[in-house]
């Protein structure tokens, strides 16, 4: 009889593990299911049920398809929003604002499908035109990416799955899922030398291929960046005037091009969208007025389109009248705020420098370690400001880019800002510590019978299909949490957001999909039990039980649920349409159904993105050894991952300004996947062959490595701040040909929030401005003409028509 153990930290287990020689050679392929007696929720079938679950993500795929084409054909422009977006300010890219400036984009895909081929069609170039950098970077990863799991595939389905079907532990029956994976192998094949090699393999070939993409992720706009330093801990009196000729006077050899402070303008954001589309929608009904004669009346009530009768509350209004008043009273409470803005400093300050190694010369007096004795940090530069501005408090750091700030939450900081960030995230963990997995969730309907109708239904649809198919949708819906968590918390620069919510999402992914259920361990609240009540049978955990078949084929169902159902929900982007269609209910006129579908495209969050790409690449790596047969699913995922994305990007999202910090972050953690996978393999040889077993001893020394490395390389990166010999002071006279490109800084680079530029304090309408609200208005009268009756009468009753809500 094999050896039966449970998890136990004591010293006879440890001894045990030390010692172990008996191979685990069990044929037994059910006692280690913890399931329900007689459930067949998370159990295994005939090969997995792989091919039912296949065919039935393919038929769901080919839907969501069709369906998607109907929605992106006759329901708003919902499949094209970017497109018809409008752009808050000049720095947008150069994106095109409205449908009507952008005629070859909307005939380059005008037929039902030809959306499908122009993901295929376009170019890197049109890419890059109308969404920045930051994309093209994004789409590159996904291309090494693919590589690198083209690679895989080849050796994993060439060499390692004939090796695992050479073995003989289990039975010859040509169904058996688990004759692919690398328990078929007896523990004395020295067979399995060849598994330990190939995942270090995996690792150099991760490496190299995510090396050669850190090398092409470069900014142009860098230097103008560089220029510029921002500050924090300045006194809320401070003037520009003292900080200019603080930094004139303490560093006489560099010169203060433009010193910006920074106020709380959050409210005045809000004031300024709510006027602009208030200016617009009475310049949509002015020019009605003024090309037909008619004035439209309008149901100023939520859903007041469907009002097909007047009642007392419910009285129809001019509509040129009710959008003149509502943007009389915006413009007022506008102007009114503005000027108050100015007494609310928030004691951080943009300083830019005529030339960039100024600004680096600044950087390292504020922050490098000059040991001095027992004191480890010299004071800056002084001044006859110094005690005025207090600059031992300042922290000086590069600015990020303009577009990257968000500025309405500048003014959450300090002991607010860490009160905040520790409540939502307080709060996380308790709603995570009880619902960690999808399993918990499937253990739970169990436990109360939901599946009891089922129970005797040995069929894949059951056991195969539907487990996946909530362990996807769970999946996505519970790192939404982390994700909304994240907006919450007030960070300060788009990138620095997008790179915190990456971090967690990936983690609690990681530990939701790939390590727990790998484990059996289905929640938080689960492990601490296992970890602290050793009585209790039900805290124990057979690691034997890790890597069983099934085990393999549950997670590759959960690869090919993503590539499909996965990435046809988000080509759908269910969450958006709802809340679009919503918002388009809700419209109280056909102005405000146009303002909605210029608004209704959001910036690409990479951050989350990434998180879910690099979520589905680590389970694809750490099973490609164990389970070879994941690794073409997991291409055909990133595959379609990479074409869904290429249509998002240029089709339904706007463009995003972030740093690079982001990218190679993500990077960072694409490395993780095979040093887990090297993980994997040192588990399973500890497990079943001892630590003694040369396999099991020459991939911990691997693992060791590894992690030493990455540790130095992570530590290198966290304290390079701490040497001036990290901050490299460039010649002042190798930049002189270039002081005309520095000096020229243009708008679109100052530091300052568009509502405070001039262009943003006009107290008249937007009529006179050179770029009309919505485009070319004769083409959005040909389009809105549907919902307007000219009738002979001095006004015209506007309804909803039967194409739009």
């Amino acid at each position: 009889m094999s050896p039966f153990f449970f998890l136990d930290v004591g010293h006879s287990r440890l001894v045990y593990f030390w010692n172990r020689s008996i191979p685990f050679n069990s044929t037994n392929e059910t006692y280690c299911y913890s399931t329900a007696q007689g459930s067949t929720v998370l159990q295994g079938v005939t090969f997995g049920g792989i091919p039912t679950v296949l065919l039935l993500d393919v038929t769901c795929f080919f839907i969501l398809i069709l369906v998607f084409s109907i929605i992106r054909k006759n329901f708003w422009d919902y499949g094209r929003v970017a497109l018809v977006s409008e752009t808050e300010s000049e720095s947008r890219y150069s994106r095109l604002s409205t449908s009507s400036s952008v005629p070859e984009e909307l005939e380059y895909d005008s037929g039902f499908c030809s959306w499908m081929t122009a993901a295929f069609r376009m170019h890197d170039d049109e890419i890059h035109d109308r969404c920045g950098e930051d994309a093209i970077h994004y789409l590159a990863f996904q291309r090494h990416i693919i590589c690198l799991l083209i690679a895989v595939s080849i050796l994993s389905v060439c060499v390692i799955l004939p090796v695992n079907l050479s073995g003989d532990l289990l039975d010859k029956d040509p169904y058996s899922f688990g004759r692919t994976t690398i328990v078929n192998l007896q523990t004395g094949n020295n067979l399995l030398w060849l598994h330990t090699v190939f995942a270090v393999v995996y690792l150099i070939l991760t490496v190299v291929f995510m090396r050669h993409h850190m090398k092409y992720v470069t900014y142009k706009e860098e230097d103008i960046v560089k220029c510029t330093l921002f500050v924090t801990g300045l006194p809320k009196n401070a003037k520009e005037e003292a900080i200019q000729g603080h930094f004139t006077a303490a560093y006489p050899t560099c010169s203060v091009l433009e010193v910006q402070l920074c106020y709380d303008v959050a409210k005045l954001i809000y004031l300024f969208k709510k006027r602009k589309q208030a200016e617009k929608s009475l310049t949509y009904y002015k020019h009605l007025h003024q090309k037909y004669g008619k004035r439209v009346q309008i149901n100023p009530k939520p859903c007041g389109q469907f009002c097909c009768c007047e009642i007392r509350g419910c009285e129809r209004e001019d509509a040129i009248d009710y959008y003149t008043k509502v943007t009389n009273k915006l413009t007022e409470e506008y102007i009114k705020e503005e000027q108050a803005v100015h007494n609310n400093p928030l004691g951080m300050a943009f300083v830019t420098f005529q030339e960039k190694s100024m600004a680096t010369y600044i950087l390292k007096d504020f922050n490098a370690c000059k040991c001095q004795s027992i004191k480890c940090k010299g004071e800056p530069q002084p001044s006859s400001y110094s005690r005025e501005l207090c600059i031992s408090n300042w922290r000086v750091t590069y600015a990020p880019y303009p577009e990257n700030i968000c500025w309405n939450n500048l003014s959450v900081r300090g002991l607010k800002w860490w009160f905040r960030w520790f409540c939502i995230n307080l709060l996380l963990f308790i709603v995570l510590f009880f619902l960690t997995t999808p399993s918990i969730i499937i253990s739970t309907m169990d436990k109360f019978n939901v599946t009891k109708p089922i129970r005797y239904l040995n069929n894949p649809i059951v056991s195969q299909f539907f487990p996946t198919l909530l362990l996807w949708s769970f999946s996505a819906l519970l790192p939404t949490i982390v994700y909304y968590s994240t907006l919450l918390e007030s960070h300060w620069t788009k990138s620095g957001e997008n790179r915190i919510m990456m971090h967690k999402v990936y983690i609690f992914l990681i530990f939701m999909v790939l390590i727990l259920p790998s484990l059996g361990l289905t929640s938080l609240d689960f492990f601490f039990r296992w970890l602290f009540d050793r009585e209790s049978s039900e805290s124990t955990v057979r690691l034997e039980c890790v890597f069983l078949p099934d085990q393999g084929a549950f997670f590759v169902n959960y690869v090919i649920a993503s590539a499909f159902i996965g990435n046809g929900m988000e080509l759908l982007r269910l969450p958006g349409l709802i809340l679009y269609t919503i918002r388009m209910i809700m419209a109280k006129s056909t102005a405000e159904r146009k303002n909605i579908k210029q608004q209704q495209a959001f910036e690409y969050e990479f951050g989350a993105m990434y998180a879910w790409m690099l979520c589905v690449f680590t389970v694809i790596m750490a099973y490609s050894i164990t389970c070879p047969i994941i690794v073409p699913f997991g291409l055909i995922y990133i595959l379609l991952k990479h074409m869904v994305d290429r249509h998002n990007l240029y089709y339904a999202y706007l463009p995003a300004k972030l740093e690079k910090k982001i990218h190679f972050a993500a990077v960072n953690q694409a490395l993780a996947a095979p040093i887990l996978c090297l993980f994997w393999l040192y588990f399973f040889s500890l497990l079943r062959l001892g630590f003694k077993a040369p396999t099991t001893m020459f991939t911990c020394l691997v693992v060791s490595i590894t992690i030493v490395i990455c540790l130095a390389y992570t530590c290198f990166g966290c304290f390079k701040y701490l040497s001036p010999l990290n901050y490299k002071i460039e010649d002042l006279q190798g930049e002189r040909g270039n002081d005309t490109d520095v000096r020229a800084i243009p708008a679109s680079s100052k530091f300052v929030p568009h509502v405070l530029h001039p262009h943003s304090t006009e107290r008249m309408g937007l009529a006179h401005r050179k770029q009309q609200s919505y485009g070319t208005m004769d083409d959005t009268i040909s389009h809105t003409e549907g919902d307007i009756s000219y009738s002979a009468g001095p006004a015209v009753i506007e309804q909803s028509s039967k194409g739009s809500v």
